[in-house]
């Protein structure tokens, strides 16, 4: 039964599709590097013309929280998200003509929301997109940014950062960081779905 229940949370949190051709790849805003790299391999692949990355900073900080992870390759001073990922993309190959810009964003629905005003300024029509993230937020993304492109098929290409949907119910502080995000999915999702029209389909 427990590994029936731990099934159920892996399964959960942990969503990982194979990736198709789309016309954009997301990179949801953060401070890794891992998940820009990624959109940046599947970009010279060919996967799709555009890669937007998102984010201003956190709310919580009121500034960007800088590199967390492989500085002595990306380390710098960046005012925002957007311009951390800007540069990992730029690094590994991308031109900045196939660099879309969002850089007002503060957390993970309002990177869906203001890349949806991007896509739509550009007059990019986006049926189908690949979400680059951290294992950990990926269902949270998937369902904020379906929610904002409610007629786009998503195709969800994470980066494991610490942990891995295999070993993150090992140790302590990875099964904590889980099972936060179980609750903050559940918290978040339920002020946007009261916050919804009646009549509201997805």
């Amino acid at each position: 039964m427990y590994e029936k229940f731990l099934n159920y949370f892996t399964d959960y949190i942990f969503v990982k599709d194979e990736p198709q051709k789309a016309d954009v790849i997301f990179v949801p805003g953060n401070g890794y590097p891992q998940m820009a790299a990624h959109a940046a391999e599947l970009w010279k692949e060919g996967f799709a013309p555009y890669v937007l990355p998102s984010g201003r900073y956190s709310t919580v900080l009121g500034h960007f929280a800088g590199v967390q992870d492989l500085a002595e390759q990306y380390g710098g001073n960046y005012e925002t998200e957007w311009e951390f990922l800007r540069t990992v993309l730029q690094k590994n190959g991308v031109p900045e003509k196939a660099v879309l810009r969002e850089d007002k964003a503060t957390y993970t629905y309002e990177n869906a929301l203001r890349s949806r005003e991007v896509t739509d300024a550009a007059g990019i029509e986006v049926k189908k997109a690949i979400l680059c993230c951290r294992n950990l937020h990926a269902r949270r993304c998937i369902l904020y940014y379906q929610l904002v492109y409610p007629e786009t098929e998503f195709f969800v290409c994470p980066s494991d950062i610490e942990f891995t949907r295999e070993n993150w119910h090992t140790k302590g502080e990875w099964i904590d960081q889980v099972l936060g995000e179980m609750e903050r999915c559940g918290g978040q999702f339920h002020k946007i779905l009261r916050e919804l029209p009646a009549d509201s389909e997805f």
